[in-house]
């Protein structure tokens, strides 16, 4: 699937890059523009799940004289749409309405309210404009790209310790204590977890190859990895260390480029999680019924490293895609553009490269380059 307008709107990932662009504009303020923008807010408020509870409002007007707070529908918040002009989108607007989707990301819950509201049917066909300008601009058409076999780059975020992670002594023994440990908790929450997918219970809720891999992104033109700016479920990192990856000569390279590849990935190396992901997945997606991810063990007999591109990312992360009638799967906890090496990578230390991140700042420094 290469980048389009129908694929940028597939997924939540996709529709919110498209709502971060919309109310992004800064350049063109204007009465229709901050019409958009506050009627976004409060509709985006009326619909989250934690309206009044994990999200509240404050500040001048909010009380009880003031009475309720607005609250605009997604049809109100598409005509206003309608009346503003396309986002002026250079690169770096891009690329911050992308991590701001990133960044929002949360499939342990429900979708937050932009989210709810860039879903909605009226939003969609108001978003639908903005998919298309994407879609056509030249700084994303690498969105679509497959891996970069000339270049690719490995991240280590420095936790609060002062220590990046220690990878394992090879590939297959990290895939080979994954797969037992699902196992392991899968036969669990069957025996001890809750079997109503409404019950209120944590769990794990990504699908992607275990951490203890290589994982690798490519490098963007101004010199950046792209695993420093994208990343689910970030913990803030302030530190982190960049190296260049060996790719192998003839690596075989599994493409997820949209929904059909990663559902086809799941039907050939199926491995059940319904128990251990029933609760998690039915918050994020709606849908309560078995549910899959891929054995990357037994992927690894068949391809080298499994590569997401951002087109892919947009438009299947946090969609429940279905591989037949019974079984669906989720895509969750990926970054865009990651590659998953279920193989052994070299690191080349000459190239080591020591970043920092101000706090407050929206974009990486390079401190240090060997």
């Amino acid at each position: 699937m290469g980048l389009s307008a129908a694929a940028l709107l597939a997924g939540p990932r996709g529709r919110r890059l498209c709502l971060e662009l919309a109310l992004s504009q800064r350049t063109t303020e204007s009465a229709a523009t901050e019409a958009l923008r506050t009627a976004a807010f409060y509709a985006a408020y009326d619909l989250d799940p934690g309206r009044g509870t994990s999200r509240v409002l404050f500040g001048p007007g909010v009380d009880e004289r003031s009475g309720p707070p607005p609250a605009p529908s997604p049809q109100e918040v598409a005509r206003l749409l309608d009346d503003v002009p396309l986002p002026s989108c250079d690169e770096r607007t891009l690329l911050l309405a992308l991590q701001a989707a990133v960044d929002r990301a949360m499939y342990w819950q429900e979708p937050d309210g932009e989210d709810v509201l860039a879903g909605s049917p009226e939003m969609r066909a108001g978003l639908a404009r903005v998919a298309a300008s994407v879609a056509a601009l030249p700084a994303a058409a690498w969105w679509a790209e497959p891996v970069d076999r000339r270049e690719e780059w490995v991240v280590s975020f420095v936790d609060t310790t002062g220590s990046a992670p220690v990878p394992p002594r090879t590939a297959r023994e990290a895939l080979g204590a994954w797969e037992t440990a699902q196992i392991e908790e899968e036969a669990l929450a069957q025996r001890d977890w809750p079997a109503d997918p409404a019950a209120r219970f944590g769990g794990p809720w990504w699908s992607k190859p275990p951490n203890a891999l290589t994982k690798s992104t490519r490098m963007l033109p101004g010199g950046v990895p792209v695993g420093l700016s994208f990343v689910e479920d970030g913990l803030g990192w302030e530190d982190a260390t960049t190296e260049r990856v060996g790719v192998p000569d003839g690596a075989r390279v599994y493409e997820i480029d949209g929904p059909d590849a990663w559902a086809e990935l799941n039907r050939r190396y199926p491995l059940q999680v319904t128990a251990a992901r029933r609760q998690v997945w039915y918050l994020t997606t709606g849908r309560a019924g078995t549910w899959v991810l891929p054995n990357w063990a037994q992927v690894q007999r068949d391809f080298d490293a499994v590569h997401l591109s951002v087109a892919g990312y947009l438009a299947t992360a946090g969609v429940a895609i279905p591989l037949d009638d019974e079984r669906s799967t989720v895509l969750a906890g990926w970054d865009p553009d990651a590659t998953h090496w279920l193989c052994e990578v070299t690191h080349d230390e000459a190239t080591r490269q020591q970043w920092r991140h101000p706090r407050n700042a929206d974009k990486w420094e390079l401190s240090r380059s060997e």
